[in-house]
């Protein structure tokens, strides 16, 4: 049969060397990379319904992935005002006052990207945003989505008005009066606001998060690594994907909170492997701390506040045993853990539950740990040792942190701790898969940023500024395996996925110049000529 897309005039480049192919031609029919060649033979494949492009020289790899996304909650979560941009309280408080003068009678003031640096050491509060947030219900997320500050209105309609106990590391944050104070951290105290706050309808959050994935699309993403499946994300990837909207290759990971009974761990196996030709369910997420901002990491020593003591899960040994359930019936996990005593329990676990036979005939598991921002070096030896996937996002390094440790997590840790800071380098010396992602909405989604973030370690804000930790830099290739081969490897799809060759997925990233050889500092920028998924073109350039 012809095939449905034809590049000419192409450098396919090989993501496990960083050697160019020997072929400047492929084709693709059916989601598959059919033949490589040169464009001679290449182009005899072609049929009158055949998409040709000379691509003029541009380098292909194979489809950027995300190693950790959230792309359907986030696009809802993103509705509001960005806060991101914001350097200081000023800047704050007037983004939320130009967007206030804007609400409908009744409606609810709401923001994300809140970085708490913009206190400038001074306590995270409600009261500190401006008469903005004070005067109409009002409600923004900080940057790490652990995190909320709710204000006077939006508490009262919510019923806060003290402390409470939760079944996980939550906390309603109080003054010394017992008084909130409009901070909420974690899920189980922010959700009591979510629950009497307006949401879009179903169909607006669709077409959000179809805009987003488009955005993604444009910036080079094939794939990503999703890590929730709240509300309704499955249904709305099944609309998506019927609707011929869907422009990514999606793997799903649904929660495993603290608190659930056996019939929840049922559920959550029984859904495995569930979904459609472009998304599944596959692996289970779970949350072994918080973060360091908020105090609500689980630290092996207490943080400088005397905070960042304890677990997400009230008894960790109760995540040890779900971690070797869900190991014996052959499910991936994947654990937020950032503090150095979450890592350690997570990898304890995981070998615990290794220490037990596998169903016969059973691929392995492929166990990971998610964003590990500090940790001893007798834990990095051990990624590679228990096949455990590093997961990380070295863009949170690059913009919420800084190379002098004055920033929040910084002066939190102290020196001793934010000196092992996000290191990626030293994981992938001791021969662990490092998969990179952008946490998105965390932290922007172009997987260029990404890539580049890993190799200079710098706020894309001020480039000139020091790197945080320069020897934690990855290479050039390395960061490139990043979001290809190594994301192939962790899913369990390195036979299918992460290299150009016949036979393998038709995910294909398209860019004006080879990324090996571009600067650090000029990575982010490289423009992005075309986007395929499935054999598919999901984003075009004009130059193209």
């Amino acid at each position: 049969m012809p095939a449905d897309l034809v590049l000419l005039s192409a450098r396919l480049l090989d993501p496990a060397d960083g050697r160019p192919l020997p072929h400047t031609a492929l084709a693709a029919e059916g989601g598959r990379v059919t033949a490589v060649g040169d464009d001679r033979e290449v182009r005899a494949l072609a049929g009158p319904r055949t998409a040709v492009l000379d691509l003029k020289g541009a380098v292909v790899t194979p489809g950027l992935v995300d190693g950790h996304m959230h792309p359907i909650g986030g696009a809802e979560r993103t509705m509001g005002v960005d806060l991101s941009g914001c350097a200081d309280l000023p800047a704050v408080r007037e983004a939320l006052a130009r967007a206030a003068r804007d609400l409908p009678p009744g409606g609810w003031l709401r923001g994300w990207g809140l970085d708490p640096n913009v206190f400038g050491g001074g306590p995270v509060t409600a009261a500190a945003l401006g008469p903005a947030f004070q005067d109409v219900p009002s409600a923004v997320d900080l940057f790490d989505a652990h995190s909320m500050l709710a204000g006077p209105r939006a508490l009262e309609l919510a019923g806060i008005d003290g402390p409470r106990r939760f079944d996980q590391g939550a906390e309603i944050v109080v003054d010394d009066d017992g008084r909130p104070t409009g901070l909420l951290l974690e899920d189980a105290a922010c959700e009591l606001v979510e629950a009497v706050a307006p949401r879009p309808t179903a169909a607006e959050r669709r077409e959000r998060a179809a805009a987003v994935l488009r955005g993604m699309a444009a910036a080079g993403l094939t794939g990503g690594h999703v890590m929730d499946a709240l509300g309704d994300t499955l249904a709305a990837l099944a609309d998506l994907e019927a609707r011929d909207a869907l422009p990514l290759r999606l793997r799903v990971a649904p929660w495993c909170q603290p608190g659930g009974d056996a019939d929840d761990l049922a559920r959550l196996i029984a859904e495995q492997g569930t979904g459609g030709r472009l998304w599944r369910v596959a692996g289970v997420k779970l949350f072994m701390d918080g973060t360091i901002d908020n105090g609500t990491a689980w630290l092996e020593h207490p943080d400088c506040h005397g905070e960042s003591t304890h677990a997400f899960w009230p008894d960790p040994d109760a995540y040890t045993r779900v971690i070797g359930e869900l190991h014996r019936a052959g499910v991936p996990t994947a654990t937020h853990a950032i503090g150095d005593a979450a890592v350690r329990h997570v990898l304890d676990s995981v070998e615990k539950a290794a220490a037990h036979p596998f169903p016969q005939g059973g691929a392995a598991v492929r166990h990971r740990v998610e964003h590990i921002e500090t940790v001893p070096d007798d834990t990095v030896r051990r990624f590679a040792r228990l096949g455990v996937t590093a997961s990380m996002q070295p863009t949170h390094c690059c913009e919420y942190t800084r190379a002098d440790h004055t920033d929040n997590w910084s002066r939190r840790l102290g020196e001793e701790r934010a000196s092992r800071a996000f290191r990626c380098r030293d994981l992938w010396d001791a021969g662990a898969t490092v998969v990179l992602g952008s946490d998105w909405p965390i932290a922007p989604f172009p997987p260029l940023a990404v890539m580049a973030g890993a190799r200079h370690r710098r706020p894309s804000r001020d480039l000139s500024e020091l790197p945080h930790g320069p020897a934690q830099a990855l290479t050039p290739l390395q960061a490139l395996r990043g979001c290809t081969i190594n994301p192939a490897l962790a899913a369990g799809e390195e036979a299918v996925a992460g290299r150009i060759a016949a036979g393998r997925r038709a995910d294909l990233t398209v860019l004006a110049d080879d990324p090996l050889s571009v600067a650090d500092t000029d990575l982010a920028a490289l423009p992005v000529l075309l986007t395929v998924l499935d054999g598919r073109i999901t984003h075009r350039d004009a130059a193209l």
